[in-house]
């Protein structure tokens, strides 16, 4: 009697990544890495920006392809040429920055593209009964008839986690996803992970931040400068280790508590209030911002920081109030005209706010400061010191870039940022805006940021600093506000308020007048 060749087998891993190697013009961003992921565990993979984990990501979710390696999926060798392949063969991707349709519901946003069919006919029944069933079975309850534009970040999140179960995805690959989740929201997040687990799902877990890691993952490979240099066990590593295997230096810090703080006002709101459509999304703030001060604002996203930014550079019009910068009042001045007269910003979002992605570095520096020396001689644009510029900055900023004529979208997203933030220092600013600085970038670029943002401070610029980074923001902020629904709501004390006290007003559990 022959035994089975199945018995004898052992249980095939979810994803096998076997010596992927991905070469582009001038650099190599995978070499050799090799990745064992088990079925039914929460895998996560750190790295700094650059290390190569995107670009692993896309070669497994068939967005790109390995010029060597091989990839497994159930024990089952896999060729993936698009998405679709991967999508396929079980996997599903969650991106960073949600892909949902705002105008439409959570059942529409679920079945977008993957319309179920009955005679010819959309079939919306079936469609919210398999909904239902998924919600239900892996604890991501949504209202399936709500708008996506009426949602928080957290319920965003579990909108997209449902789309690609709805999709069939048995393994999920998932792309800093508390990125811009409050404290109460990852902690739900890593209620769905595990209930995932409970279903026998799979979950890869890429994430700069490691207590996170260390709290929810059951292995992690630590990728460096493209090839895997460790796989560990969380019980068998702290974060301080973790960071010295990404990075070789201990994890970073945002302190700052040795005030630099002047009386002299450089930047005020008064009463600003700014509408949209029929409605307002932002109601009489008003705050200062002084020479040596960091002002950090608090708030999940969607309650009105963007609008307030947004004002602040002139994109939106005031519907009542007044900005002033150095007792001048702006309100009415041009963007162009705020920035010539030393207001900084640092976008929210870099590839679409803060970079011309198909451009050289040395164009880039030039974006945003195209009227002023050392981008601008007489009528024209001095190249060559807009060049010799920009050299300064990659050396003072430490800008890991072949060269200054290299492609914007070549840097990782933490070149990318230091390059954002070192044009945005230069020219003696009086102001600095900086929204979410230090978002999708490794522990490396996140401490150098850091850095240069307490400098700034001690030489007398005022920053307004708006993050989703709690620790950041109480870290690096000499005032802290919260914003709620388009109102400051509590003005607190960063050296007092923990990061579940700051969640707390910031999702309106706690109100101005608790403890």
């Amino acid at each position: 009697m022959s035994t089975s060749s199945e018995t004898l087998k052992p249980a095939r891993s979810a994803v096998e990544l076997e010596g992927i190697t991905k070469r582009f013009p001038g650099v190599v961003a995978n070499h050799d890495v090799r990745i064992t992921v088990e079925p039914g565990t929460v895998h996560a993979i750190v790295g700094e920006n650059g290390a190569g984990k995107s670009t692993l990501m896309k070669i497994l979710y068939g967005m790109q392809r390995p010029d060597e390696g091989r990839i497994r999926v159930n024990g089952e060798e896999v060729v993936f040429r698009t998405p679709g392949d991967a999508i396929r063969a079980g996997i599903g991707m969650v991106h960073q920055h949600f892909m949902l349709a705002d105008n439409l519901t959570v059942l529409e946003n679920v079945v977008l593209g993957a319309e179920p069919k009955k005679a010819g006919r959309l079939d919306l029944a079936t469609a919210r009964a398999r909904l239902a069933e998924l919600a239900e079975a892996h604890g991501l309850r949504v209202d399936p008839d709500r708008l996506v534009e009426d949602l928080g970040v957290g319920d965003r999140q579990r909108v997209e986690i449902l789309k690609v179960l709805y999709r069939g995805a048995r393994i999920l690959i998932l792309d800093e996803p508390t990125a811009v989740l409050v404290p109460q929201e990852v902690q739900e997040l890593f209620a769905n992970l595990r209930e995932l687990k409970a279903g026998g799902l799979t979950v890869i877990f890429i994430s700069h931040k490691l207590d996170e890691v260390l709290h929810i993952a059951d292995a992690i490979t630590v990728i460096r400068r493209g090839t895997t240099v460790a796989s560990v066990l969380p019980g068998d590593v702290t974060a301080r280790r973790l960071a010295e295997l990404m990075v070789g230096s201990e994890l970073p810090t945002p302190q700052t508590r040795e005030s630099t703080v002047t009386d002299r006002v450089v930047l005020g709101l008064h009463g600003v209030t700014v509408t949209g459509g029929d409605r307002t999304v932002l109601s009489e703030v008003t705050f200062p911002v002084r020479a040596g001060e960091v002002v950090g604002v608090a708030g999940v996203e969607g309650n009105g920081q963007t609008e307030l930014i947004a004002a602040i550079m002139g994109l939106r019009p005031l519907a009542a109030g007044r900005i002033t910068l150095a007792e001048e009042d702006v309100s009415t001045w041009s963007t162009r005209r705020r920035r010539e007269a030393g207001i900084a910003y640092v976008p929210e979002d870099r590839h679409r706010e803060g970079l011309l992605l198909e451009a050289p570095l040395w164009e880039n520096r030039v974006l945003g400061h195209q009227t002023r020396p050392p981008a601008r001689r007489g009528p024209w644009i001095d190249r060559a010191a807009s060049r010799k510029d920009t050299e300064r900055i990659v050396a003072e900023y430490d800008v890991r870039t072949p060269s200054v004529d290299t492609l914007a979208l070549a840097l990782s997203g933490g070149n990318q940022q230091k390059l954002i933030v070192g044009r945005e220092m230069s020219g003696d600013p009086k102001v600095l805006i900086a929204a979410h600085p230090t978002r999708g970038v490794d522990v490396g670029a996140q401490s150098a940021i850091w850095g240069h943002l307490r400098d700034a401070r001690a030489a007398g610029l005022a920053v307004l600093l708006v993050s989703a980074d709690l620790d950041e923001l109480i870290g690096l902020s000499d005032t802290l506000y919260v914003i709620y629904r388009g109102r400051f709501v509590a003005d607190l004390d960063p050296s007092q308020v923990t990061p579940e006290q700051l969640g707390g007003y910031m999702t309106g559990a706690i109100a101005k007048d608790q403890p």
